[in-house]
């Protein structure tokens, strides 16, 4: 604050200087200063956004079965196509919904509907309408040049868009019993969209999920990998160092927004998992746990990443879950 001292009784301009000629100056009213606009890239600007995601649209029938019809699908995420693979129980329904985030598969190899495949198919079959997402740059989803360097933070409003694209579409969907369900990063996409668009569901379902603090994800995947060694060197140049630009970092982890989080998470993770550890499942559910969510963590003695032999029993827990929170 600028100090001007004025030895006369007026100003510089002529006028009366009030401390000078013994009058009370009235004080300014005190305003709270703007709170300057979140950075681009994180997960409070997501939160400032509105998302209107529709026009889902079914393309070619893929599969038809005695308990589902299968299609190609695209839909509306901003300004972005999103293509995607849609089960449909028969029956005359409506029928509770759950969308699908898969996990990391190199775009340039990635195939329509590819990664959750199983849970596709077993959900359907239990009487869920189920969206598997593609995201941006994969399959038949439009492209977005920025997706990686942004930290991969398009794909949550790619899911978030989903939801609302069901919402809005005229099928069989009961739009009152909608979840979700997340494999190892596609498990990181669901944390996010819990934080940044609580309520937009009834309940979440993760399985092996990658980390809840971003920085553990960084250093594990791609500060390491010689091929994304450029990658790498440019988010660190755009947004610094974790142990530099702290904050940034914060901003991007949904693990500091978990007091926003209503719906109730399942994580189900097994001890073998050598890509994404047990530990990570154990922090981030006591850290939901602190935050006062609902959480529920089942461990898988021996499982590893993709799960084997277990998998059945963790998709019967999966199934109960949703029937209990979808109701």
């Amino acid at each position: 604050m600028l100090t001007v001292l004025v030895a006369s009784g007026c100003t510089d301009d002529g006028s009366e200087n009030p401390a000078a000629s013994g009058k009370k100056e009235r004080a300014s009213p005190t305003t709270t200063p703007t709170p300057p606009p979140p950075h681009p890239v994180s997960l409070a600007a997501l939160m400032e956004r509105e998302y209107d995601g529709d026009g889902l649209r079914l393309r070619r029938e893929l599969v038809s079965t005695d308990a589902y019809r299968q299609h190609n699908v695209v839909y509306r995420s901003g300004d972005l196509r999103i293509s995607g693979v849609l089960n449909i129980p028969r029956g005359k329904g409506p029928f509770p919904a759950v969308v699908l985030a898969h996990g990391y598969i190199d775009p340039d190899i990635y195939v329509n509907g590819q990664g959750m495949r199983r849970e596709l198919d077993w959900l359907a079959r239990r009487g869920f309408v189920t969206l598997h997402v593609d995201y941006r740059n994969h399959a038949g989803s439009d492209n977005d040049p920025d997706a990686d360097t942004n930290l991969r933070l398009g794909y949550t409003e790619d899911v978030i868009n989903a939801v609302h694209a069901l919402r809005s579409w005229d099928g069989p969907v009961d739009d009152d019993r909608i979840g979700l369900a997340g494999r190892s990063m596609g498990g990181g996409v669901i944390y996010n969209v819990l934080t940044v668009q609580p309520g937009l569901v009834d309940a979440a379902v993760v399985f092996a999920p990658v980390s809840s603090d971003t920085v553990d994800n960084f250093e594990r995947w791609i500060r390491p990998d010689p091929g994304r060694e450029n990658l790498a060197r440019k988010i660190v140049r755009r947004y610094g160092e974790p142990d530099k630009n702290p904050a940034f970092w914060r901003n991007v982890s949904p693990r500091t927004y978990f007091d926003r989080v209503t719906e109730p998470i399942l994580i189900l993770n097994g001890t073998s998992d050598d890509s994404c550890p047990i530990r990570w499942s154990r922090r981030t559910t006591e850290a939901l746990e602190a935050a006062d969510a609902d959480v529920t963590l089942r461990v898988y003695d021996g499982e590893e990443h993709a799960f084997g032999p277990q998998w059945p029993s963790a998709m019967r827990r999966t199934t109960q879950f949703l029937r209990d929170h979808l109701s």
